[in-house]
């Protein structure tokens, strides 16, 4: 790497504001977040992106026993199982539609679509005053993001981002045991993936295939730049083209940073940089590294957080004298104090930690353990969740300004006060793209 790693020793307990201007972990309870639902005490879903994971998460909110009224997905051949288990659920191709025909039946909606298009769908029902869960990543840019969170603060509605794995009390109870100083004042951080799974490093195809029946594909590209269909982007393969996706990082980044986000009160890095594989202005790296630097934080320290996908690995060296034989696997986290590390959920080493008890929860727990369930709560009562937009939205800026960081293959130092990467304004259209005509926020 360009920069050498650094292992520190401080830390403070943690506080309940981010620094820098960043979020709340929690969001106050208001009347305006408070259902609007029948009173039969279900909520009326609705659902942007009925295939894949769309699919999924209509199964998962139909088991808590919500009445599911609306389904949108402009490919219908994908969304076909989903049609056929709610036959009484509204169709749409254009959630627009939905929404302008829909809004006063609807009082939840569940964005789980292409990367490109989470932000236009999730604004115009939190605008609208409607709940919002979207998939991770949040949003498909950094500028996004922000507006997510300006938005969901103005309506006060219940949002969550769908990085399941904030749910359990396995994860929270993580942060508790972090905050604490059981492993010391920690100046080092590493997160890795086995992705990306999808294609990455190559061309945009030449051919121009026919559009299937049943796909809308101008409305499938939203705000996107124009270009012909292929099925080298549509289904599930977007992620790894930049006009569409936001790659590995994009992708696993929403459902790692949250840990040390928390765990050590992480806000907006003085720096980011990366080195990677190489792209081609159409698809993402087949591999990158990403480092950012986080700042003093009261009196805790400055961290360097370390990405790796693609295949690599934080180097055997970090763990030789702890893992005794194993390898370190496809994925994980790291966190290197001075009295010792956690190794993907595990303190080491082992002898030391034998006896451990943790600390006593300091933090809420999902309901059930699930983390569906939590929104659910969250728009009937105006309770908290964990990923609410305000922290999810600042994790998915960061995590985004690594992709800035690898597009553009410079150092970043992002002002955000002024959401620009200071002394380098070339950096601007991956901050914020350019919507194709006919679409804003």
């Amino acid at each position: 790497m360009a920069e050498g790693m650094k292992k520190g020793m401080k830390r403070r307990d943690f506080v309940k504001k981010v620094a820098l201007g960043g979020a709340s972990l929690f969001v106050l309870k208001d009347a305006r977040a408070v259902w609007s639902y029948q009173a039969n005490n279900k909520l009326n879903i609705a659902f942007v992106g009925a295939g894949g994971r769309g699919a999924a998460l209509i199964d998962e909110f139909a088991k808590l026993g919500e009445n599911i009224v609306a389904l949108c997905d402009v490919d219908w051949n994908m969304a076909a199982g989903s049609f056929k288990k709610f036959p009484n659920a509204k169709r749409y191709f254009d959630f627009r539609k939905m929404l302008d025909d829909m809004h006063n039946q609807i009082d939840a909606v569940v964005v789980a679509t292409a990367d490109h298009t989470h932000a236009v769908a999730s604004v115009a029902a939190m605008k609208l005053g409607k709940h919002v869960y979207c998939e991770k990543p949040l949003t498909y840019c950094v500028w996004e993001a922000r507006v997510m969170r300006e938005v969901a603060k103005q309506q006060k509605v219940a949002t969550q981002m769908g990085n399941q794995g904030m749910g359990s009390s396995g994860t929270r109870q993580l942060i508790e045991i972090i905050r604490s100083g059981a492993i010391g004042h920690v100046r080092e951080v590493h997160l890795w993936t086995d992705r990306p799974i999808w294609p990455q490093g190559i061309d945009r195809p030449k051919d121009t295939p026919p559009v299937p029946q049943n796909l809308d594909w101008d409305l499938w590209l939203g705000p996107a730049p124009y270009r012909p269909y292929h099925p080298a982007y549509h289904p599930f393969r977007w992620r790894g083209w930049i006009d569409f996706g936001t790659g590995a990082l994009g992708d696993i980044g929403c459902h790692a940073f949250p840990l040390p986000f928390l765990a050590l009160e992480l806000g907006y890095p003085t720096w980011v940089q990366a080195i990677s594989s190489g792209h081609n202005n159409e698809t993402y790296p087949r591999w990158s590294i990403v480092q950012y630097e986080f700042p003093a934080r009261g009196n805790l320290p400055p961290v360097r957080l370390t990405w790796y996908d693609g295949g690599q690995r934080p180097s055997p060296d970090l763990l030789k004298d702890l893992l005794k034989g194993e390898t370190i696997p496809d994925n994980g986290h790291l966190f290197i104090g001075d009295k010792g590390v956690v190794f993907n959920g595990r303190l080491l080493p082992a002898d030391r930690f034998k006896d451990y008890q943790p600390p006593a929860p300091t933090l809420p727990r999902a309901p059930q353990d699930n983390h569906y369930l939590e929104w659910v709560q969250a728009c009937k009562t105006g309770s908290s969740t964990m990923s609410n937009f305000e922290f999810a939205g600042l994790v998915t800026e960061v995590v985004l300004l690594g992709n800035v960081a690898l597009l553009t293959g410079e150092k970043i130092e992002f002002d955000p006060a002024t959401m620009k990467a200071k002394g380098y304004p070339e950096a601007e259209r991956y901050i914020r793209r350019e919507y194709r005509k006919g679409w804003s926020l």
